[in-house]
């Protein structure tokens, strides 16, 4: 993949794997700790590139190793993790964060695996069981990680004749936390096999679809088992510090595509969570279906969760929140915005309303001011809320937003503040244009969400434009759903 580390093979050495605990924050600027430095062409330490569970017990994991965010009691519970976003974003989190293995080479010091000469990672085959290989000289280790059962498993390997163990991480994860003993073994075995039997249920891609679109399908659906909580349905954003949150668009889209793969309780039950919520309350909401103070409603969640009743064959509400005036899915300032129209589904497909957003060139962003530029989100219009009177104006949007994505997929929209590519946008694109019947541009989007993935088949909120490399929360619910529901429009 684009960002992995090449693997050499080397001769295996005595080495000793231990863990360190939970580090609490720092709180005065001069003294905020540093986040360290990352290999060349990763991620830094401490932003999580992979997620492990299946609907209970949730942790994501980094690129070296480290057990950066755990929740036990499902993915929107409480974080036995002190690893706060605005620390990762500001370079200041603690090197004893989480769980670190840390490698001894011949009785040397113990280093971290972000020291290592080089690390790979993978999933098992159709599981949320994740493996990490990483070499330190002419040594290697292995650290298996698996979520079962309200615990975290994790075995370790080295070379014969070694001690590899995971000492205490601190005792808010210590209870949680089975290592390198028959229990951890029999835990991985059984997460991998309830995996498999879970993913087997699946609706298949229709005869055609290639292998890589296969491999993204199986990725995307257990992404979404691992984040989506398997009592309550409360599908979370993302294993992350403010993004183990339900938001009504990105679980009513987990709902479109748990339904499109077949599993209609698991899209019952998330549009029964949504169902039970005070939409007007908050953007977002606690597991519990608490509102999480911060950020008002916005104007596209009635809409969502009436889509997530459709498509989940449950009756349908009535709206109870009003669209106009308010933050749009870019979360900025209140205003008349597209994207809260088109979820509405009033009354943007009508004339007014249309030259209100329409232009020449296609869909914008707020109504009445062309400057703000073509917006993705016109393609909702399409997929999963239908107005034929918009169809038009939405395929000249999109094929030019297509026509400029980069090497990893396309922004929000052409007025948005930044050029790294947001794999969501990338995705809902995609599956509106194959629905239009624009297959060619469809794939070439895919392909930019294929190398935005990491490599071990994640997808990260957004990416570096220039080097593809993760730099927000990895995976996203929302772009995984999204990509199930555009490879099931590509090959019915």
């Amino acid at each position: 993949m684009h960002w992995a580390v090449a693997w050499t093979r080397a001769a295996l050495v005595p080495i000793v794997v231990a863990a360190v605990g939970l580090a609490a924050v720092s709180g005065g600027e001069g003294t905020d700790p540093r986040t360290p430095a990352g290999l060349p062409g990763l991620p830094p330490p401490f932003l999580g590139v992979a997620v492990l569970g299946s609907g209970g017990t949730a942790a994501a994991i980094d690129a070296y190793g480290d057990v950066v965010d755990l929740r036990a009691t499902g993915p929107a519970g409480r974080a036995l993790i002190d690893n706060p976003a605005d620390r990762q974003a500001a370079g200041s989190v603690a090197a004893d964060t989480g769980i670190v293995p840390r490698v001894s080479v011949a009785g040397g010091p113990a280093q971290p695996l972000w020291r290592a000469d080089s690390v790979r990672q993978r999933y098992r085959p159709a599981t949320n069981v994740f493996v990490t290989d990483a070499r330190l000289g002419p040594a290697r280790v292995r650290i298996v990680y698996a979520a079962r059962g309200g615990r975290l498993a994790c075995l370790t390997r080295s070379s014969p004749g070694t001690v590899a163990s995971l000492g205490s991480p601190g005792a808010a994860a210590a209870a949680r936390l089975r290592c390198d003993d028959e229990v951890a073994r029999k835990a991985i075995r059984a997460a991998a096999d309830s995996d498999r039997r879970w993913l087997s249920r699946a609706r298949r891609l229709g005869a055609g679809a290639p292998a890589w679109a296969r491999q993204m399908y199986g990725r995307s659906l257990l992404a979404l088992r691992a984040l989506t909580d398997s009592d309550t349905g409360a599908a979370v954003a993302g294993a992350r510090d403010g993004w183990a949150y339900v938001w009504p668009r990105d679980a009513g889209t987990a709902a479109l595509a748990f339904a499109a793969a077949g599993y209609r309780a698991e899209a019952r039950r998330v549009a029964r969570f949504l169902l039970g919520l005070d939409l007007g309350a908050a953007a977002r909401f606690h597991g519990s279906e608490a509102p999480v103070e911060g950020r008002e409603a916005q104007g596209d969640a009635s809409g969502w969760v009436a889509a997530a009743a459709r498509a989940a064959a449950l009756p349908v509400p009535t709206p109870t929140l009003t669209w106009r005036d308010r933050a749009d899915y870019q979360e900025g300032g209140a205003g008349t915005y597209l994207a809260n129209a088109i979820a509405a589904a009033e009354p943007p497909a009508d004339g007014e309303a249309a030259g209100a957003f329409g232009g020449p060139r296609g869909l914008v962003r707020r109504a009445g001011d062309p400057g703000s530029g073509l917006d993705s989100a016109a393609a909702w219009a399409v997929r999963p809320f239908p107005q034929p009177a918009l169809f038009p104006a939405v395929r000249r949007t999109l094929l030019r937003l297509a026509a400029a994505q980069t090497r990893f997929g396309i922004t929000p929209g052409e007025a948005w503040p930044g050029v790294d590519p947001w794999t969501a946008p990338t995705a809902w694109s995609a599956w509106s244009l194959a629905a239009l019947g624009e297959r060619r541009p469809a794939l070439r989007l895919l392909g930019g969400l294929r190398r935005a993935a990491t490599p071990a088949g994640a997808f990260p909120e957004r990416v570096d434009a220039r080097s593809g490399i993760p730099t927000s929360t990895t995976p996203l619910v929302w772009s995984h759903a999204f990509a199930v529901l555009a490879l099931h429009e590509l090959w019915p």
